[in-house]
């Protein structure tokens, strides 16, 4: 594994479901580059206002012109579901890397018998096959014990910042997290971070 230099050109997707705080960590994790002076475009690409829909946002370090990212561009995969993941996993590279969440939330098909959601196995062995690098995090679990399970995708964002794979560093994004949030809840997201490192294993 390889530390990223600050100049690193880095393309970054981002896939969870509504009411998790993907775009929350996007935007987390555009600002603490920015602050770090590394350059960064990000957008969603799609996004569903009602809690449970489908998100997916992408962020580009190192001085790109567009957001866009498409099949197989992805140097590194930020899930915040397991199932979402697994969906975007068109959009990495071969030899990329990913953080996931490994707490399911079942979509409302699921819920409804329509459809199966797929194990944790066999999604692991897909994003194995795609990646060199992955981690799965109890991302939810994590959130509840900084004390927010929305803090979850904070978490992941600590994992991923802490894993050296980012020009972003652990300490980039917890300076922006006492910056750019709001002071009644940096706390818990601090706390989230540092547990996402932690797991980091």
């Amino acid at each position: 594994m390889t530390t990223a230099t600050r100049d690193a050109r880095l393309r970054i997707y981002f896939v969870g479901v509504g009411g998790q705080g993907t775009l929350t960590a996007t935007n987390l994790l555009a600002r603490a580059a920015l602050d770090a002076g590394i350059e960064a475009v990000g957008g969603e690409v799609h996004g569903m206002a009602q809690r449970g829909g489908v998100v997916e946002s992408a962020l580009l370090l190192g001085g790109w012109r567009s957001p866009r990212v498409d099949y197989g561009e992805a140097d590194v995969l930020l899930g915040f579901e397991p199932l979402e993941t697994l969906r975007g996993l068109p959009y990495l590279r071969e030899g990329g890397a990913v953080f996931s969440s490994s707490d399911p939330l079942a979509p409302l098909s699921v819920a409804l018998g329509q459809s199966v959601y797929p194990g944790i196995e066999r999604i692991r062995r897909e994003v194995d096959a795609v990646a060199a690098h992955a981690w799965f995090l109890p991302c939810r679990s994590l959130g509840r014990e900084a004390g927010s399970v929305q803090s979850g995708g904070t978490a992941l964002l600590g994992a991923a910042c802490a894993s050296g794979l980012l020009p972003v560093s652990f300490d980039d994004l917890t300076a922006a997290i006492r910056t750019h949030l709001p002071a009644k809840i940096q706390g818990v997201n601090l706390a989230a971070a540092e547990l996402g490192r932690a797991a980091l294993v």
